[in-house]
């Protein structure tokens, strides 16, 4: 899947004065197996057989279906106020009060399709990235 280069992200911030940064807890572990891909993700251990219910980091498409959820999730806001990079999410604002709309529209779209954010890891009304 191809990853944004980063100097157009870094062009897309021209004149950007406030930010905050969403890290997605366990990023591809929010997503679910469809049901009847669940056996193709057992292992072994010598402890017994094991099935991912959801996606595990290794898989080789891991990367391309989590990257295109958030494209789709976040079509209508990329490249306006929000940048997303695999599992990492950035708003960006020239004001203020501007950002708290676009804060707001965020969490709240997050919040819809039940994706998570690590609280810890997150920076919120910074000033520069």
């Amino acid at each position: 899947y191809p990853l944004p280069r980063i100097d157009d992200l870094f062009d897309q911030l021209q004149g950007s004065s406030v930010y905050s940064k969403i890290d997605l807890q366990s990023g591809y572990h929010q997503l679910r197996v469809r049901e009847e891909d669940v056996p193709k993700t057992t292992f072994r251990t010598r402890y017994g057989h094991y099935e991912f219910q959801v996606m595990p980091f290794a898989l080789t498409n891991a990367l391309a279906v989590f990257m295109d959820l958030m494209n789709r999730v976040c079509k209508p806001y990329l490249d306006k106020f929000m940048i997303g990079f695999i599992n990492d999410i950035l708003v960006y604002s020239k004001k203020k009060k501007e950002h708290e709309e676009h804060l707001k529209t965020i969490l709240k779209l997050l919040k819809k399709e039940k994706l998570y954010a690590k609280f810890s890891k997150c920076e919120f009304w910074i000033p520069k990235v």
